[in-house]
């Protein structure tokens, strides 16, 4: 599993004071690309051979709000695998409280937008069963 902290800025609330449901979404994509880059794949070299990273797939659930000043962590564990993509269960907390979930699938795509084979620093990833 890989951690991925972060704090939340005003900018990333709504009128109400909690975060903004889409901001999610890109706190869970900071946390996938800080992840990709500790296990050592380097994104700027792959797009530079034609090769990319897209999301194809979002199953989120809401828990409960975050809100400004939080300190949350993201949680990445890789729960799935095929030569082209991969599943990622992605949680984000604030201290012991599970606010917001994420099952995210994602492609690996080269040239004209056809699936393509995932970097082999990834396919020999541990996968960690999905629970």
């Amino acid at each position: 599993m890989h951690r991925f902290r972060l704090r939340v800025y005003y900018e990333d609330t709504d009128m109400a004071g909690i975060v903004y449901h889409a901001n999610y979404l890109r706190y869970i994509e900071r946390a996938r690309s800080d992840w990709v880059r500790d296990i050592g794949i380097d994104q700027l070299a792959m797009k530079a051979e034609g090769v990319v990273f897209a999301v194809r797939r979002v199953e989120a659930e809401y828990l409960r709000p975050a809100r400004f000043d939080d300190t949350l962590d993201v949680e990445t564990t890789l729960i799935q695998m095929t030569p082209a993509r991969m599943v990622m269960r992605q949680k984000v907390r604030r201290d012991d409280d599970l606010l917001f979930t994420a099952d995210v699938t994602i492609a690996c795509i080269g040239a004209g937008g056809k699936p393509t084979r995932l970097p082999a620093e990834l396919r020999s990833m541990p996968i960690t069963p999905a629970s």
